[in-house]
C-alpha cells in the first residue's frame, strides 16, 4: 500500500492513526512538528500527508501551502486533519492546497476511506515509485529525483 506521513503534535492521536494505517497495510511515518515533517518528506517521499492544522512551530495550513509551492512536493497528496470545523476553515484549507479536509473527532474507517479516495484521485501509491541507487522514478507522477532533488525531464523522457 502507500507510505503516509502523519503530522500531528498530539502523541496519542498520532499513534492511533499510525496503528490504523498499519492495520490497513500502509507504512506510517510520524512527525510531531513541521520541522520533523520536512525532514521525513525529504528522506522518505510519502504518497500522502495527513496534516493537523494546529502545530507547535507553524500551522499545518502554512506547511501545506509551502509544500504546494515547492516543485519537489507540489504533487504530494494532503489531507488536513483538524478540530477546526467551521465552513470558513474548511474552505481555507482546501483553497490552501489540501486535497481533502477531515475534522476531529473522526472515525478511523472514514479516515481510511478518504485516504484511499485521495490516493485514487491523485494516482499516488507506493507501487508507482522505483528506487535505483540515488535515483527514484515515479512513473505515475512522471517524476525523477536524485538524492531528493527533482531531475528536469523533457516531454518525451
Amino acid at each position: 500500500m502507500a507510505k503516509i506521513l502523519i503530522v500531528e503534535d498530539e502523541t496519542a492521536i498520532r499513534e492511533m492513526i499510525a496503528f490504523h494505517l498499519a492495520r490497513a497495510g500502509h507504512e506510517a511515518l510520524q512527525a510531531a512538528d513541521c520541522r520533523q515533517a520536512r525532514q521525513i518528506l525529504a528522506d522518505e517521499r510519502p504518497a500522502l500527508a495527513l496534516i493537523d492544522w494546529m502545530l507547535p512551530d507553524m500551522t499545518g495550513l502554512e506547511l501545506t501551502r509551502q509544500l504546494k509551492r515547492d516543485e519537489n512536493f507540489e504533487d504530494l497528496a494532503v489531507i488536513m486533519l483538524t478540530a477546526r470545523a467551521d465552513e470558513h476553515d474548511k474552505i481555507t484549507g482546501l483553497e490552501g492546497g489540501a486535497d481533502d479536509y477531515m475534522t476531529k473527532p473522526f472515525s478511523p474507517r472514514e479516515m481510511l476511506a478518504r485516504i484511499q479516495a485521495v490516493l485514487r484521485r491523485t494516482g499516488a501509491d507506493s507501487n508507482s515509485a522505483q528506487q535505483a541507487g540515488v535515483l527514484q522514478l515515479d512513473a505515475a507522477a512522471h517524476r525523477v529525483t536524485a538524492r531528493g532533488a527533482a531531475v528536469p525531464l523533457g516531454p518525451t523522457e
